[in-house]
């Protein structure tokens, strides 16, 4: 403790001594500490963000349309026709392990009003589960469908905020009634607003949503429009994509292989895509910040270089007094690590005010909200402790190794 003691007060006096080089050292590692976190932090926000705009039409999800066969099978020619049934969601659910949840899809537009005010959206018959799937969020007050409104066949209604907006204005449309074609439906929930750049058919916030069980009942339909699944882990999903087309293809007759008969929109690839894109962007932003610290610490290695020569009879004393080899490198390298540490602590502190100030800036839908996260702080954490063992790993053991006599002759 006392040998701690020792060298904190000589690095004291040193920095004292030599203020403009202690400024000059500190303000290169200040400086690349800044770099580092701000680049790392606007390349976590802009991952962020762009995640939230994909993951506005779902969570790991795959939309299944039935489309024509191109390939013979089995004594059946080409161009035939696929439709599906509500009971090809419950197939493809009992025979893929794969899925986590899944819920068939009716749809037609039906013109919808409130008093004057009408509009013809897309009105969607769905399973309870569709809400989670697809992040149609309910606002507070209101709900999404539920089980006991699919057995009753009940005629509820949850709404998009574009709906809302046109059929009810400010007012609250909880418990209120709309009337689909000619039928009064109770509105139970407004789906939150979100960001949703792909979509299928129309943007949630433009479409009605009602039990799939009350769709049926009052439409007739047999066929429905399309099938929406959602996987356990996004890394499978060409495997679940098979296993689908395969158990529709047992079904209805058709090569596996012919991917015209069934089409699959699989968004997990851009999950996948997005992972090894977002990891390479961060670590050349990582680089990009390394290598301004990497050049201040080249500058700090000099520093301690220039400072080895100036106590050289310092160390040639401490030598002849018994001090070791190790005291003399421990003293050196501890130094390094206090102009480090003293520079990158300053850095930190004026990247994350200056983080606080971006995040007020109006960028949050182009490149997202630059954001101090666990993985800059490992990130930079690691960094900087690399560039302080390297540069100050060479001028320690230049000093460790000195000889004494020629030391105490200097």
């Amino acid at each position: 403790m006392n040998h701690l003691r020792t060298i904190i007060a000589e690095f004291y006096l040193d920095l004292k001594a030599q203020k403009l080089r202690a400024f000059l050292t500190l303000f290169g590692i200040v400086w690349g500490t800044v770099a580092i976190v701000v680049l790392i932090a606007f390349g976590v926000g802009f991952k962020k963000q762009t995640s939230a705009n994909m993951h506005g039409i779902g969570e790991s999800i795959a939309i299944v349309w039935p489309g024509k066969t191109t390939k013979p099978w089995e004594g059946f020619g080409i161009g035939r026709g696929m439709s599906f049934v509500e009971e090809d969601a419950l197939l493809i659910s009992a025979q893929v392990r794969s899925v986590k949840a899944i819920s068939p899809e009716f749809g037609r537009r039906v013109p919808t009003r409130v008093g004057e005010n009408i509009l013809t959206p897309l009105v969607s018959g769905v399973y309870p589960v569709y809400s989670g799937m697809r992040n149609i969020i309910p606002e507070q007050g209101g709900r999404f469908i539920n089980d006991m409104d699919m057995k009753h066949r009940r005629r509820v209604v949850m709404i998009g905020d574009k709906v809302k907006e046109f059929l009810f204005g400010e007012g609250d449309p909880i418990g209120q009634y709309i009337a689909i074609g000619d039928i009064p439906f109770q509105v139970i929930g407004v789906m939150q607003k979100k960001t949703q750049p792909s979509s299928y058919n129309s943007r949630d916030q433009d479409r009605v949503f009602i039990p799939a069980t009350t769709y049926s009942s009052i439409y007739g339909g047999v066929y429905i429009n399309n099938i929406i699944y959602q996987v356990y882990d996004p890394m499978e999903s060409e495997i679940a994509e098979e296993e689908v087309r395969a158990v529709l293809a047992k079904k209805y007759k058709f090569d596996p292989t012919d991917n015209d008969a069934v089409w699959i929109w699989d968004t997990a690839e851009f999950d996948r895509f997005s992972f090894y894109f977002f990891l390479g962007l961060n670590v050349f932003l990582g680089l990009i910040g390394s290598f301004t610290l990497g050049v201040a610490g080249i500058g700090v290695a000099n520093i301690m270089y220039i400072v080895v020569q100036e106590r050289i009879k310092e160390i040639g004393v401490k030598r002849a007094v018994g001090a070791k080899k190790s005291n003399i490198l421990f003293q050196f390298f501890m130094e390094t690590f206090f102009i480090v540490g003293i520079g990158s602590f300053i850095g930190f502190v004026i990247a994350v005010a200056l983080v606080g100030v971006l995040q007020l800036l109006p960028i949050k839908e182009f490149v997202g909200t630059p954001e101090i996260s666990g993985e800059v702080v490992i990130a930079t954490v690691s960094i900087l402790s690399l560039i302080g063992l390297l540069a100050g790993l060479m001028p320690a053991r230049k000093a460790a190794n000195l000889n004494v006599v020629d030391c105490l002759r200097t």
